[in-house]
């Protein structure tokens, strides 16, 4: 009698334990999305919104992402990955390049004349990480990899017509590798996070900065700048990689069907989709500049010559850097430019 009351005891608290759990899978969740730049930008008004948007929808309401642009969480770009990690925001948008040498692996993309579009380079980024996921990003749950369009130099002062004209020039760059790219071209780099480099230009604390388009416009680097240089090649001088980035144990502790939300939101397509934006943004911040009167430089044809070969050796020290922390770099090289080679593809 004892034992079949306590049975019944005990089915009755795994029955009640049951409709508990599944009460709470239905509950809403809110999740906050962290990130550096302007409401006015790419990233905030046609990335990131509407990506929240579509995970609510996807959701039937039951998953809501709440943004905040411009560190309004409080910290300071370079430490968003960390702030994924610990838990201090839900998700974050951020550069891995902000904490210089800490995720080697996915610098490849980085390497001067290997980026192409950033349609093309997002979704070939992607699939690199997904081939080498047990070696970057490890701590937390990567919801997206992408890149910006290659980018433009924009001056303040004397124009860059040729690679003599970079020499002593001081320039803003947004990761080590892009450091080390400037340095063999001539220039001085200053590594910074770009929502400093308005005033880092209108001080004179740096001579020019590289970014893309888009973010000039969006900093409104173009009211700023007087010239801007374009390096055109089929391969870009220089692209960043940019991560989205979700605490692990949030991810986890959410409902199955909430995590597959998530999953089906981003990556590859979502890879695809930024890359595009990217491209598409190019223009409107090449009209921006011309309205204000500014000059557009274009090097091209064999003079684009000097500035590879300038370049080549930041590609040579990076092989040699991930083949002595046990990689194999002219592989992962390889299949980088393999795969930007494949989503190129018409």
């Amino acid at each position: 009698m004892v034992r079949r009351l306590c049975r019944r005891v005990a089915c009755a608290t795994l029955l009640g334990l049951a409709v508990a759990g599944s009460a709470q899978a239905d509950e809403p969740v809110s999740l906050t999305l962290h990130h550096f730049l302007p409401t006015t930008s790419i990233t905030h008004a046609d990335f990131l919104v509407p990506w929240a948007e579509r995970v609510a929808a996807a959701s039937d309401g039951r998953l809501t992402v709440e943004i905040f642009p411009a560190m309004q969480l409080g910290g300071s770009p370079p430490g968003l990955y960390d702030q994924a990690r610990e838990g201090v925001a839900d998700i974050v948008w951020t550069l891995p390049g902000y904490t210089p040498g800490r995720f080697p692996v996915i610098e490849v993309f980085e390497l001067p004349f290997v980026a192409g579009t950033a349609a093309a380079t997002s979704q070939a980024a992607q699939a690199y990480y997904e081939a080498h996921a047990d070696k970057v990003f490890t701590e937390v749950q990567v919801l997206l990899v992408h890149v910006h369009a290659p980018g433009t130099f924009h001056i303040r002062g004397r124009a860059v017509e040729s690679l003599a004209d970079l020499a002593g020039l001081t320039v803003r760059a947004p990761s080590r590798i892009t450091n080390q790219t400037l340095a063999a071209l001539g220039a001085e780099p200053v590594g910074m996070p770009v929502p400093e480099v308005p005033q880092a230009l209108s001080r004179g604390v740096i001579d020019a900065a590289l970014l893309p388009w888009e973010v000039a416009r969006a900093l409104r680097v173009h009211e700023l700048a007087d010239t801007h240089t374009e390096v055109m090649d089929s391969r870009g001088l220089y692209t960043a990689v940019f991560l989205l980035a979700m605490n692990r144990d949030r991810f986890d502790g959410l409902p199955a069907d909430l995590q597959a939300v998530l999953r089906d939101e981003s990556g590859p397509s979502l890879a695809a989709t930024a890359g595009q934006l990217w491209d598409e943004a190019e223009e409107p911040g090449r009209d921006a500049a011309r309205e204000a009167g500014n000059t557009i430089v274009r090097v091209e044809g064999d003079a684009v010559g000097d500035w590879r070969a300038a370049a080549e050796v930041v590609i040579v020290d990076w092989i040699t850097e991930m083949s002595a922390a046990g990689h194999d770099g002219v592989d992962l090289l390889d299949q980088a430019r393999r795969l930007i080679e494949t989503y190129s593809a018409p």
